[in-house]
C-alpha cells in the first residue's frame, strides 16, 4: 500500500470532532489546522454545525468528496460501525485515538479483535487503537493530541507509549532534535513497528529509524523485516519491560507480552538493530547519524585543551574497541611547527588550556588530513580564555571546505559557558556530548552499523539428518502420555540429527551391566534409566568414574537403593551403562521456546560457569555458522576453550558443527519446548565434541 497516502494525504475526517476546547477531538482538529497542513480537513460531529470555521458533517458519508484518512476518536463501542461507513466512503487509513480495547482487559481485547477482523475485511490499515497519532513534519501534518510539532529533521521515532512520546518531543524540542516522522503505536491491533520500518526504509526524508517498544507481535517477522531495512538505515530501539516487573507492567499497560531480555538481546544482533539502553542514548545515536557520515574505521585521533577529558576519552577508546590513531610523521612534524612546546603532539593532542579558536583551527586542519584518522574528537572545557563560540565556529568552517569528509563529534564540557558554541555545532550538524564516553561510545556504535552494513549475508547450513526417526519417537512418547523424553529417547534424537553420542547400552541386571562393561572398557559412567526421573543428580540416579568390576557392581546396588529411596514408585527400566569421556571440557547447549522469536538457542561452559556466573550466549533459532561461531566466541570464558598457559584447544568447530545441528532440528520441529545437552563434552582440536547427556520436552 502506498503509506505515502497516510503520512500526507490530501484529505482528513476527524470523526469526532469537538466543539469545545481542551476535547482530544477538538486538540486533534486544531493541531491538524495550525501544523500547516495543505490539504483538506473534514470535522464530523452530528451534534455541530461548524467548528472553527469548517463545515461539520453529521456522517462521513455526507462529505461530499474522496477522503484519504479517518481520524476517530469517538467511545470504543461505536468504532465498529464507523469503520462500515469508512469503507463504503472508500477510505484505506483510519487513525484510531480511542482507548477502551485489550489495553482495559479481557473484553476490551475481544472488541479490539473484531474490530481488527472488520477492517481487514473493509482493506483499512489501521494505526492504534489507544494511540496519540502520527505527525510528519515534512508534510508537515501534525495529526496527533501533542502539544508540539517538531521541527524538520532527518530521524524517525515511533513509540509504543503515547505519554513517551510527549515527553521525547518536549526533550526533543529543548535539545534541538528535529524528526521526519513521528508515530504512536498504541495497542497495534494492524500496524506495527515492521510496518513502519519498511514504508520508511525508502522515505527520502527519513536517514535513521528510532523507536521505543515494549514487546513485538510476530518476532520471526520482525527479525526478517529488520533485518533488511537495518541494511540501509541504521535502526535504533529503546525495550522497555526487561525485568520480571517491567514486564508486568508492560502487560497492564498495552496487553503485549513481553518477551524476555535475552531473547530480544539476540534478535536485535541477528537483526542488526542498535540496541539503546536509554532514551538519551537513542537520540545520541540517532543524531549522530543524522548529521554524520559513517566512520570508515575505529582509528580516532583526540584534540582536547585538557589533559584530564584527554585521558577519559582515551580510557572510552579502548573500552568500546575504539584505537587510537597513529599519526603519520608528517602530521606530528606540522603539529611541531605551531603548537607550544608544552603541547602533546601525540594522540590525543592537547592544544593546551590557553588554547584560542585559531589553535584548534590549525590542528583539526592538520588532523583532519592524516591519512590514519577515521574519525575526530574535538574535547573542550571552559577556561579563562576559552572562545567556545569562535571555536565552535571554527570547527565548522574546517569540515565545510574540507574535501576529506569523516566524522567529526565534540564534548564541549559544561553548562551555560559554552551554550552558545554547542548550539552552533548542533544547528550546523556537528553532534555534541556532555561527556567524552557518551562520544565514544556513539562512534562504537557507528563503527558497528558500518560492519553490519558491510557484512556479507551468512546461508543457513543444512544437514542430511533423520527426520523420520525423531517423528516416531517423539509420536511414541506422546502415545505413551509422555511429553518429556528419557535419555534413551533424547539419544536417538540427537544420533538422528549427526550429534556424537558416548557408547552406552542398558543393563536390567549387574550380569548384563558386567557384559556391556567389557565391551565398552572402564572408566563408565552409571545411569537411571526411568521416565520418572529426569534429574538424576537430584535422587543419586548417576555415578561417575567407575573404574573396575567391583566399583561397578558397589555403585550399581548404589543407585538402585538410592532410587528406591527417593522414588519409590519411579518405573525402572535398567541402568544405564556409558563410556566416561576423557580429556575434556564441559559445555552445555539448550533451548527455549520464547513466546515473541521462537527457538531460542543457549551456549555456554558447564559446571559453575553457566550455574553461578551465568557466562552464556544466545541466539534465535535459525542460524547460520557465523552466528554459531560469534555465540562461542562471546562467552567470557572463551580463553578455556582456546587453550590456556600451554593447553592444546578444544575443538571449537566441532561446537559450532552441534550447535547449527540443534537450530535445524528445533526448525524442523517446532514442538520442542526445551532442550538441554549437558553436558557437551568438548574433546582437542580435531576430537570433536560428544553429548553426554540430553533432555527433551515437547508439546502436547
Amino acid at each position: 500500500m502506498n503509506f505515502n497516502d497516510f503520512f500526507c494525504p490530501d484529505s482528513i475526517a476527524v470523526i469526532g470532532a469537538a466543539r469545545e476546547e481542551g476535547k482530544v477531538g477538538r486538540i486533534i482538529f486544531d493541531n491538524i489546522n495550525n501544523s500547516g497542513f495543505k490539504g483538506k480537513i473534514f470535522p464530523v460531529n452530528p451534534k455541530a454545525k461548524d467548528i472553527s470555521g469548517h463545515k461539520c458533517y453529521s456522517s462521513i458519508r455526507d462529505i461530499p468528496q474522496d477522503v484519504q484518512l479517518a481520524i476517530i476518536v469517538i467511545p470504543a463501542q461505536y468504532i465498529s460501525k464507523t469503520l462500515e461507513e469508512c469503507s463504503e466512503k472508500g477510505i484505506k487509513y483510519a487513525i484510531i485515538i480511542s482507548a477502551g480495547f485489550k489495553e482495559t482487559g479481557v473484553k476490551g481485547a475481544k472488541r479490539e479483535k473484531r474490530l481488527l477482523e472488520k477492517a481487514r475485511n473493509y482493506g483499512i490499515r489501521i494505526l492504534g487503537p489507544n494511540c496519540l497519532g502520527m505527525i510528519d513534519s515534512q508534510c508537515p501534518l501534525n495529526a496527533s493530541f501533542s502539544a508540539n510539532m517538531p521541527s524538520k529533521g532527518r530521524i524517525g521515532f515511533i513509540s509504543q507509549s503515547g505519554a513517551l512520546l510527549t515527553s521525547v518531543l518536549d526533550w526533543a524540542k529543548a535539545s534541538k532534535i528535529g524528526f521526519s516522522k513521528v508515530v504512536s503505536l498504541g495497542n497495534k491491533a494492524d500496524m506495527s513497528e515492521s510496518d513502519l520500518f519498511e514504508a520508511w526504509v525508502d522515505d527520502p526524508n527519513t536517514d535513521v529509524i528510532t523507536a521505543y517498544i515494549e514487546g513485538v507481535v510476530s518476532g520471526k517477522d520482525f527479525i526478517r523485516i529488520s533485518s533488511k531495512v537495518s541494511k540501509k538505515k541504521p535502526v535504533i530501539i529503546i525495550k522497555s519491560g526487561n525485568t520480571d516487573a517491567g514486564a508486568r507492567a508492560v502487560s497492564s499497560h498495552t496487553g503485549t507480552l513481553a518477551g524476555s531480555n535475552k531473547a530480544y538481546d539476540a534478535a536485535f544482533k541477528q537483526a542488526g538493530i542498535i540496541r539503546a539502553n536509554t532514551v538519551k542514548d537513542l537520540f545520541d545515536y540517532g543524531r549522530a547519524f543524522s548529521y554524520q557520515p559513517l566512520p570508515e574505521g575505529k582509528r580516532v585521533a583526540i584534540i582536547t585543551n585538557a589533559g584530564g577529558p584527554g585521558i577519559m576519552a582515551t580510557d572510552a577508546c579502548e573500552i568500546n574497541g575504539m584505537q587510537l590513531a597513529g599519526f603519520n610523521n608528517g602530521t606530528i612534524e606540522k603539529l611541531r611547527d605551531f603548537l607550544p612546546s608544552a603541547a602533546n603532539l601525540y594522540n590525543p593532542v592537547d592544544v593546551l588550556g590557553d588554547a584560542l579558536s585559531d589553535r584548534y583551527r590549525k590542528t583539526l586542519e592538520i588532523v583532519l588530513e592524516d591519512s590514519n584518522v577515521d574519525a575526530i574528537l574535538i574535547l573542550l572545557t571552559p577556561q579563562a580564555m576559552t572562545e567556545d563560540l569562535e571555536t565552535a565556529k571554527a570547527i565548522v568552517e574546517v569540515m565545510e571546505n574540507s574535501s576529506r569528509k569523516i566524522t567529526v563529534m565534540t564534548s564541549f564540557m559544561g553548562g551555560d559557558e559554552v551554550k552558545k558554541g554547542i548550539n552552533y555545532l548542533l544547528k550546523r550538524k556537528i553532534p555534541n556530548f556532555d561527556i567524552p564516553e557518551d562520544a565514544v561510545d556513539t562512534l562504537r556504535v557507528m563503527t558497528g552499523q558500518k560492519d553490519w552494513i558491510e557484512e556479507k549475508p551468512y546461508p543457513i547450513v543444512e544437514y542430511s539428518v533423520d527426520e523420520e526417526k525423531v517423528k516416531e519417537v517423539f509420536d511414541m512418547c506422546r502415545s505413551e502420555g509422555r511429553l518429556e523424553l528419557g535419555e534413551i529417547e533424547a539419544r536417538k534424537i540427537l544420533e538422528a540429527y549427526g550429534v556424537r553420542v558416548p557408547r552406552a547400552k542398558v543393563a536390567r541386571d549387574i550380569e548384563e551391566a558386567k557384559k556391556i562393561a567389557k565391551d565398552i572398557g572402564y572408566p563408565l559412567v552409571l545411569k537411571i534409566v526411568s521416565p520418572n526421573i529426569l534429574h538424576k543428580t537430584d535422587v543419586g540416579g548417576i555415578k561417575v568414574g567407575i573404574e573396575d568390576e567391583k566399583e561397578l557392581e558397589e555403585n550399581y546396588d548404589d543407585i538402585l537403593f538410592n532410587v528406591n529411596r527417593y522414588m519409590p514408585g519411579a518405573n525402572i527400566s535398567g541402568i544405564l551403562v556409558q563410556e566416561m569421556v576423557k580429556d575434556k571440557k564441559e559445555t552445555i547447549i539448550g533451548i527455549s521456546e520464547d513466546p515473541q522469536f521462537g527457538p531460542m538457542i543457549m551456549f555456554g561452559l558447564g559446571g559453575i560457569y553457566v550455574e553461578v556466573l551465568k557466562d552464556v550466549s544466545f541466539r534465535i533459532a535459525p542460524i547460520s555458522g557465523k552466528i554459531a561461531r560469534e555465540m562461542i566466541s562471546e562467552i567470557k570464558t572463551i580463553k578455556l576453550l582456546k587453550g590456556t598457559r600451554g593447553e592444546t584447544p578444544s575443538d571449537i568447530e566441532s561446537i559450532a558443527d552441534v550447535l547449527l545441528r540443534m537450530s535445524q532440528l528445533v526448525t524442523d520441529f517446532p514442538e520442542i519446548m526445551e532442550m538441554d545437552i549437558n553436558p557437551l563434552f568438548v574433546k582437542k582440536q580435531g576430537e570433536g565434541s560428544i553429548a553426554g547427556d540430553a533432555r527433551i520436552r515437547i508439546g502436547g
